[in-house]
């Protein structure tokens, strides 16, 4: 009778980490940053029917990278999630870091588990206060940990290089022209690239949580011919103030 393969619990839990942390890469870039109204969420993402950037709740959106069913089944779980906290309590009781909490404990039981494999996903849950101090941005890597971030956050793909990009040129007090001209820079240092990269509207999708919207749900999506208006201010390298038309569609 042979001897079983004998694997150390260490060096399982790596390579179970490295294979997540593979397919994960294999994915394009998702952005997220912080701009004086907001929070706004860019991905390179050609597809209209499937989305990296969704909404979960009044002030709370989503963003993922990786296998889409993995992480779309963990979206779905999250809806569920908050509509079923807000019906029974109050719809303030709903927060990203309730959320995140939520989505560790998900992610951390199945990283851990010998019977199935890691979720390659990497997630981000964003929560848009009344003022830019008051924002949340909480990144939950395949392992279920959670780490808080400020200012401006990168996953998938070259994520490390898109960050230290990102880091480097983010401030307080960036306008949403500003900020969405940022992220599709830095976008474009995806796969190796020094930037030289031009992406276009229909290669992007762009979100945000806004919060001087009236409406109680500050998520929109910029589509069609106020995406383009902003991509151009940007390319122009305007520091004036977005577009002051509010509507988009959800």
């Amino acid at each position: 009778m042979s001897t079983p393969f004998y694997v150390s619990p260490q060096q399982a839990m790596a390579d179970r980490a490295e294979y997540a942390r593979k397919g994960i890469a294999r994915g394009r870039s998702v952005v997220v940053l912080q701009y004086t109204d907001g929070i706004v969420f860019v991905a390179e993402n050609p597809s209209r029917a499937l989305h990296k950037v969704s909404e979960i709740y009044d002030r709370i959106a989503f963003a993922a990278v990786g296998k889409y069913n993995e992480f779309e089944n963990l979206r779905l779980g999250g809806v569920r999630y908050a509509d079923l906290r807000g019906y029974t309590y109050d719809r303030d009781d709903v927060t990203a870091r309730g959320l995140a909490n939520v989505y560790a404990q998900t992610l951390g039981t199945i990283f851990s588990s010998v019977g199935e494999k890691p979720y390659e996903v990497e997630l981000i849950v964003a929560e848009v206060g009344a003022a830019p101090e008051d924002d949340q941005i909480y990144r939950l890597p395949h392992d279920g940990s959670i780490v808080d971030e400020h200012g401006a956050v990168a996953v998938g793909g070259n994520s490390d290089q898109i960050g230290s990009y990102l880091d480097q040129r983010h401030r307080d007090g960036m306008t949403l022209a500003e900020a969405l001209a940022l992220a599709v820079e830095s976008l474009a240092r995806d796969s190796g690239g020094n930037g030289d990269r031009q992406l276009t509207a229909e290669q992007l999708e762009v979100a945000v949580l806004d919060r001087t919207r009236p409406q109680q749900r500050k998520f929109k999506r910029l589509l069609g011919p106020q995406l383009n208006a902003l991509l151009e201010q940007s390319g122009e390298g305007s520091s004036e103030d977005g577009p002051s038309e509010d509507s988009a569609e959800d």
